[in-house]
């Protein structure tokens, strides 16, 4: 007899949820974690009072009412807007692309001026299918703000130039010609009030976690105790990389506590220019508005700085680099997965898909739905 129904590989969002619908189910779930904490990515520590996003900056955002309704059941979200600010060698400019924005770069009062100016460098610049990153960029913005608020960040973000990144990668981009500082289009936005980790705690309240333990190192031994296996893993790694290794982006962090209440005064600051080695600071006391749980102000405040890099064996992979070569060697990696029958391959390393949180909720939502119909 097998100990459990499941074994789910991983403690974050995805592992998480799938844990969850499976235990109120009615099955027996072990959730393993080679990490010395729950919550994956989206782990978030205390210090100073403040919730530190250890792994990066994480906002929820979904027009999905299905997921919110689901992970409100597990947390409270404050109201916190995303709404970066860039830095171009000291000069500061609205984020996403808005009329802010257009009225700082060119003088512009109007929509209507701002759409003329846009659309007088898309001609001049003489793009009619855009082939690249570059030229996707000029296309949306011009050139004026391609130079000095997307190519520098761009290139330190993928370390590559812009020419040589898919057009794709930047379709989505948000231009406005309103005043909306709002970075998302999203009808629910916000951080869980008392951290990520205490929300994914609730998800596994009640659940079987053990920490410090790595499955791939003991993979048969592990996959005996259940009968099926949930793995959150990199894809690659699992297969022991026998079909070659996937590429990612890395982030490196440089995280600070200052004895002082207020650094930039907002949560995010991309650094536009490709002389600043790092992309952006993150301000974490600003995305529950500088306060402590009783409304306090607090004295101190820490900020991390992102270095972008690509990865390699030992750091944490963060982007699947979802170019052609890479989504060529993933779908032999799925070939693979498909004879793993007792194996499903989910989330963000284990589909090799950059996915949004509430992206990654939906798809162990779903999961369940079919395994545990």
């Amino acid at each position: 007899m097998k100990q459990y129904d499941y074994l789910v590989v991983g403690a974050g969002l995805f592992g998480a949820v799938f844990a969850r619908q499976a235990t109120d189910a009615g099955k027996k779930v072990l959730v393993i974690d080679k990490r010395d904490h729950i919550a994956g990515n989206v782990y978030t520590e205390q210090v100073e009072g403040i919730h530190v996003h250890r792994y990066g900056a994480h906002i929820f955002h979904t027009n999905n009412k299905t997921v919110w309704d689901y992970i409100t059941r597990f947390a409270e979200f404050n109201r916190f807007t995303n709404s970066p600010v860039a830095n171009y060698k000291g000069e500061l400019y609205s984020l996403p692309f808005n009329m802010y924005t257009f009225n700082k770069i060119w003088g512009v009062v109007t929509p209507e001026e701002a759409a003329a100016k846009i659309e007088e460098q898309r001609q001049e610049a003489g793009i009619t299918e855009p082939h690249n990153l570059e030229e996707q960029a000029i296309s949306l913005v011009g050139k004026d703000i391609y130079e000095k608020l997307i190519k520098g960040y761009t290139q330190k973000q993928w370390g590559r130039p812009c020419t040589e990144l898919p057009a794709f990668i930047i379709k989505r981009l948000p231009v406005r010609l309103t005043f909306d500082n709002n970075y998302f289009n999203a009808l629910y936005q916000g951080i869980p009030v008392g951290g990520y980790t205490q929300m994914v705690a609730n998800l596994l309240d009640g659940i079987e976690v053990q920490l410090c333990v790595d499955y791939l190192a003991d993979k048969e031994k592990l996959a005996a105790t259940a009968e099926r296996v949930v793995y959150t893993g990199a894809i690659d790694a699992y297969f022991n990389y026998t079909l070659g290794t996937l590429q990612y982006r890395s982030v490196r962090f440089e995280t600070e506590t200052l004895d002082i209440p207020n650094f930039q005064g907002n949560a995010a600051v991309n650094y536009t220019d490709a002389e600043t080695p790092w992309t952006r600071i993150i301000e974490h006391k600003w995305f529950e508005f500088g306060k402590d749980a009783e409304g306090n102000d607090l004295p101190k405040t820490v900020i991390s700085r992102e270095y972008s890099s690509e990865w390699k064996p030992g750091d944490e992979p963060y982007y699947p680099v979802n170019d052609e070569k890479n989504g060529a060697l993933y779908e032999k990696y799925k070939e693979l997965a498909a004879g793993e029958t007792n194996v499903i391959f989910g989330g963000r390393l284990g589909e090799y898909k950059y996915y949004d949180m509430d992206a990654v909720i939906a798809s162990a939502l779903a999961l369940s739905e079919r395994e545990l119909a």
